[in-house]
């Protein structure tokens, strides 16, 4: 068995006893959505994923190669992960995650001239605007506002 096989068993566990646990919450008679729905969700995906890393890691045999590993990015991504989340109370959800988005896309793929910063903005407006409606205004969830912007 492989990394990935170890990292999908792995994971695959995880995610089943943590989905288990997740049964045990008490569901409130007056909201309809209990407490477990979206973890639930979450878990379910990623018990689902793990299974099949671990099905590729069976079904698949891996000729050995050159390997591209790219921690530098990891932990960059990493990094801009932490800096969103340290700047969520302070800028508030809009302007914290454009600026998430748009850092984390630069990053990962380097926009090359003019018209690949434009893709760039576009997605992080379209997808802050788009994660802000659904969760805001259709879920009713309160994502945080910021103390330095009001907004």
């Amino acid at each position: 068995m492989s990394r990935d096989g170890i990292t999908g068993l792995v994971a695959l566990a995880a995610s089943l006893v943590l989905f288990a646990l997740t049964l045990d919450l008490k569901q409130h008679p007056m909201v309809p959505i209990g407490p477990g729905f979206y973890p639930r969700i979450v878990l379910g995906v990623t018990a689902v994923l793990a299974a099949a890393l671990l099905l590729f890691d069976f079904l698949g045999a891996k000729a050995p190669g050159k390997k591209d590993t790219r921690y530098g990015l990891v932990l960059a991504v990493f990094a801009i992960f932490g800096v969103y989340v340290g700047l969520l109370p302070y800028l508030g959800f809009r302007l914290a995650t454009l600026l998430f988005m748009t850092a984390l896309q630069a990053t990962i793929e380097p926009p090359k001239g003019v018209r690949g910063w434009i893709g760039v903005a576009l997605t992080a407006i379209v997808t802050t605007a788009l994660a802000y409606y659904l969760f805001e205004r259709q879920l009713s969830v309160l994502l945080p506002r910021g103390r330095w912007t009001g907004f």
